[in-house]
């Protein structure tokens, strides 16, 4: 019997099976295609066979990263999600896909990785809280610096800078697409029928971290709640595919405990608060050090006693 395959991907918070739009995305194309994947939900991309997530560790084509790779690797070994759409039907996934990643996705990374609020709250800080220290200190701004990259990559503008104009450009895209979304659904439980697809995976995983994270700033958030059926149909994938996450978190600081969870542990927070703190203060010495503002000589014994003998009690001789 063949082993299974490895997927690694962004560990779940606020009742969902992960926090990333691509890891979402993966998951619930397996879910519904019923791949048997062995999968590492964990908070640290290094640990990835890739040095990303989603990871998908396979015998024949090594590692993919990218979930439209991941997708056609598990079509090519049969687990096809999308077997009973018809041509037309194929179409329009690829035109729904097309637009969720032009009109929507460029919002959703604006909401939660521009917006300074959103950024701050809660991106951060969970990113911040759940990688392992001392990575901790460097993948959150690392990160943010290639979401906005990705950003202007995704608009075709190199030198787009945030602002209330783009805010509102994006945004209003995003209403618009979120609407284009609930009418095609319509009083459907899924795109296509009764049988999810591949478009549900895209959508449920574009949708589903911004229905249910909590947001300061939640413009898009309003907007969607007010869509029943796109609020329905997330809440379905979720009690369907992943009744273990799918319901609601009372208090998102309990500890969660997944594969790779090193320094999550309860017992552990004074020891990471104190080794934080360390951190920080050699990074801080190593800074001042590097740009002369702290000077360390080096003086022998001999040196030292002699400068003393000559030394009357008053001042130090200055450099």
């Amino acid at each position: 019997m063949a082993a299974p395959l490895e997927l690694y991907c962004w560990k779940g918070d606020w009742g969902l099976p992960s926090v990333d739009i691509d890891c979402l995305t993966v998951l619930a194309y397996a879910k519904f295609a019923g791949a048997p994947l062995k999968v590492h939900k964990i908070a640290n991309p290094w640990r990835s066979p890739t040095g990303t997530l989603p990871a998908l560790k396979t015998r024949e084509e090594g590692s993919l990263s990218q979930p439209s790779k991941i997708i056609i690797h598990l079509r090519k070994q049969k687990y096809n999600a999308d077997y009973d759409l018809s041509a037309k039907e194929g179409a329009d996934t690829l035109a729904f896909v097309s637009l969720l990643e032009e009109k929507l996705l460029p919002a959703l990374i604006y909401t939660l990785w521009v917006d300074s609020k959103n950024y701050v709250d809660v991106t951060r800080c969970w990113y911040a809280e759940n990688i392992p220290f001392p990575l901790n200190f460097l993948l959150p701004n690392r990160m943010h610096g290639q979401q906005l990259e990705k950003l202007r990559l995704v608009r075709g503008d190199p030198t787009l800078e945030p602002g209330e104009e783009i805010e509102k450009e994006l945004y209003r895209d995003a209403l618009e697409c979120l609407t284009l979304l609930s009418q095609r659904l319509g009083s459907h439980k899924f795109f296509f029928g009764d049988s999810p697809s591949s478009l549900d995976a895209y959508v449920f995983g574009h949708l589903a971290p911004l229905l249910k994270i909590k947001l300061p700033s939640g413009k898009l958030q309003q907007h969607l709640n007010s869509l029943d059926n796109l609020r329905q149909f997330c809440t379905n994938i979720l009690v369907l595919y992943f009744p273990s996450e799918g319901r609601d978190i009372p208090n998102r600081k309990m500890s969660v405990h997944t594969d790779g969870s090193d320094f999550d542990n309860e017992p552990h927070k004074r020891r990471n608060q104190i080794l934080s703190a360390l951190f920080a203060m050699g990074a801080m010495l190593g800074y001042a050090i590097l740009t002369g503002i702290v000077t360390i000589k080096r003086t022998h014994p001999q040196e030292a006693l002699v400068s003393a003998g000559h030394d009357d009690g008053g001042e130090d001789d200055e450099d």
